[in-house]
């Protein structure tokens, strides 16, 4: 397998499950192959992990989880390039390019930015040094266009949709329309054509983001999560001048599926 989509994983606490590991690392993308083994034969010797990725892009998300709690420790992650190296423009390849009007989105198509925004709505604790560097990235190497283009193409479907929500609601062609886009995820569906949705939507086009922007979309993540925010919600979004800095207060959920 490739080095550029593995990552080493060392200060695993003993009591860590296994499961536990793989739904931590499956929100940066498809887990191909997860390896887990005691690092000495001692009584609760700490455990390491190598994780394989099926995409490059996942395991250099990865790299941005250095120093973030896992459980009750601390574990550290490191791959045979460094960051830097490995971190090149997030441009489509061949299988992208030809695809990238598909409608599922796949973990490694999102900003790093909305990923650990992700990690956060679900009750685990990031460093703000480590949202600094998601920011830094997404600004320096760009967004997937799967990503760019699917945001665009969802405004265009939404309103669509709209539109024939008012033409024929007995044959519900409002669900047909839309029943391809559940790659988006629940939350763009629940939330686009609010106005809420709206500054939910700013914050994936705008460049500018910082680390409290990180945290008010893992709150909005997380309302919607646990029901919260529903569809005409118009609850007020907190921005970089107003939210305050600091870890979600949420309870864990379940990961995403690798």
């Amino acid at each position: 397998m490739s080095e550029a989509t593995t990552v080493h994983v060392s200060g695993i606490a003993p009591t860590t499950s296994d499961k536990e590991v793989r739904d931590f690392f499956s929100f940066c993308g498809k887990i191909t192959m997860l390896s887990v083994t005691p690092e000495s034969g001692e009584p609760n010797a700490p455990k390491s992990a190598t994780v394989h990725f099926e995409k490059e892009t996942a395991a250099k998300t990865a790299l941005l989880l250095d120093n973030t709690q896992l459980g009750p420790s601390t574990v550290h992650v490191t791959a045979a390039h460094s960051l830097d190296d490995i971190a090149g423009p997030q441009t489509a390849s061949a299988s992208d390019a030809k695809d990238e009007n598909h409608h599922e989105l796949d973990q490694e198509d999102k900003p790093r930015s909305r990923i650990i925004a992700e990690y956060l709505a679900h009750g685990y604790v990031v460093s703000d040094q480590a949202i600094q560097k998601a920011i830094a990235l997404d600004q320096k190497h760009g967004i997937s266009n799967r990503f760019t283009t699917a945001l665009s193409n969802f405004d265009k479907k939404y309103q669509a949709t709209e539109r024939a929500k008012g033409l024929d609601e007995s044959y519900k062609i409002t669900d047909k329309a839309t029943s391809g886009w559940k790659g988006l995820n629940s939350y763009f569906e629940k939330a686009l054509g609010t106005p809420t949705g709206r500054k939910v939507r700013d914050f994936y086009v705008k460049t500018d983001k910082q680390v409290r922007d990180i945290h008010a979309e893992a709150r909005r993540l997380a309302d919607l999560k646990s029901g919260k925010i529903s569809d005409t919600d118009e609850k007020p979004v907190e921005t970089s001048s107003s939210a305050p800095a600091g870890a979600t207060d949420t309870a864990p959920a379940e990961a995403p599926k690798a």
